[in-house]
């Protein structure tokens, strides 16, 4: 029987996971190497350290029934050590060793029959010339491992730029990707369980700033065609790689409808933080029930949603103009305990509620109700 779960990791993805996890009834003990972060504030415990130390992950596989993650990018060693230990963990390394590598994700994906844009492994100046030759221009250079919210990326719009891009890249491995003109980009949010059932989050319309996902809207204003093949692609990756949990997978639709995968990421997910609001079973909750053995919640959306993200700016740490924000009564606000609002930070973030389809007027409201907020370095009055 599972009582207590760790978490490696200690973010904001942890926080809401960790926050439906103490509601259902379970202990939590986090994994991170900052005191008090913010999974760490609404646990039961945090040991504080990095998780590449064995000994603090050998304590948190002793002192726990199951182990999950809030981020991918962990040392794959860390979770390989849980398992050879008899830990259980998911999802397990196996999904990580493809989710870390952009090159064996884009691999996998085309080995399932799933679309992607046209891509090749650059490690040297002769690869990446070859790549250019035959994929051509504009494109996108692509660090394989570690690069996230925009970062280890470049886009290049000729042989030059793609050089550049490759001296930047100071001897990392890079992938050279099909620039995509898409013409919108999408998410799909699923849980699957030990039994092999899935369940899927209808598909969640993204809008980045400069690599950093700014809103999504909940339903994605996409043809209903588009929207069943992202949803089958992203459970065929849950059965093809065997995930235990809830994942996302993004796609680029194209002006032609085409649905290409972009990235899969193995643990909840920023376009997925609307479920916790406009539906009765949170994309946390449903990862909860299935690494706890629990059954999943076929997922309802009770209401649209538009959810919008608040960004540090480096200005101050004091949130401003939250009084205005909550007049609104379809906005349900969530902080997730970060003291710096430093440039470009996941600080928090808002849901609005809306009645019927997202609409351009529901966009323009959220984007004006955003536009309320700012950061100080003194405390608003309250």
């Amino acid at each position: 029987m599972i009582q207590t779960i760790g978490v490696i990791g200690g973010g904001q993805l942890g926080r809401m996971f960790a926050l439906d996890a103490k509601r259902m009834g379970y202990d939590v003990i986090t994994l991170d190497p900052q005191p008090k972060s913010p999974c760490g504030q609404v646990s039961d415990e945090q040991i504080v350290a990095a998780d590449d130390d064995m000994n603090a992950i050998d304590d948190l596989g002793r002192r726990t029934d199951v182990v999950t993650y809030e981020f991918e990018n962990i040392a794959i060693e860390s979770v390989q050590r849980l398992e050879k230990d008899g830990y259980a963990v998911t999802p397990g390394s196996h999904v990580l060793r493809v989710t870390q590598d952009r090159l064996l994700e884009k691999t996998f994906a085309r080995d399932c029959d799933i679309p992607v844009a046209e891509f090749e492994a650059v490690d040297t100046l002769a690869d990446l010339e070859r790549a250019a030759q035959r994929i051509g221009f504009p494109a996108v250079l692509k660090t394989v491992r570690g690069g996230y919210d925009g970062k280890g990326q470049w886009r290049a719009q000729s042989l030059e730029e793609a050089r550049a891009a490759l001296r930047q890249a100071a001897g990392a491995a890079l992938i050279y990707e099909q620039f995509i003109p898409f013409a919108c980009e999408i998410s799909v949010v699923c849980t699957r369980d030990a039994n092999d059932d899935v369940v899927a989050y209808p598909p969640a319309e993204n809008v980045h700033d400069r690599g950093i996902l700014f809103m999504s809207m909940a339903p994605a204003r996409v043809s209903q065609d588009v929207a069943e093949r992202a949803t089958a692609y992203a459970e065929r990756v849950a059965r093809a790689l065997q995930i235990v949990g809830t994942y996302c997978v993004e796609f680029f639709v194209t002006h032609d409808s085409r649905v290409l995968l972009n990235e899969i990421a193995p643990r909840p997910h920023n376009s997925g933080h609307y479920t916790i609001d406009a539906t009765p079973c949170s994309q946390y909750e449903q990862h909860v029930r299935a690494i706890c053995g629990l059954p999943l919640s076929p997922p309802q959306l009770l209401r649209s949603a538009v959810m919008v993200n608040i960004l540090g700016t480096g200005t101050g740490n004091h949130l401003g103009g939250v009084a205005d924000l909550l007049r609104d009564p379809s906005i349900v606000l969530h902080m997730y305990g970060k003291k710096h609002a430093v440039d470009r930070r996941k600080m928090g973030h808002f849901t609005m509620l809306v009645d019927g389809p997202v609409t351009d007027p529901a966009i323009d409201r959220a984007k004006a109700a955003h536009a309320l907020l700012y950061w100080s370095d003194a405390p608003p009055d309250r």
